[in-house]
């Protein structure tokens, strides 16, 4: 499902933006990119929740 903040290639799941605006306001731009990098490495189409937690987790946080 399409959101107008993530207007990429990637679609982002409902439980996934729910879990990227629970990022600091001024780190989401860049977590933003390092997400959908590591969902396009992985050759997903869609950004999940458990992607979030993976890059969280990947990324430190």
């Amino acid at each position: 499902m399409p959101h107008s903040d993530f207007a990429d290639d990637l679609q982002w799941t409902d439980e996934a933006t729910a879990k990227f605006k629970n990022i600091p306001f001024f780190v989401r731009s860049q977590a933003r990119q390092r997400i959908e990098q590591l969902a396009r490495d992985l050759e997903a189409g869609i950004v999940t929740a458990d992607l979030v937690e993976q890059a969280r987790v990947e990324f430190g946080q």
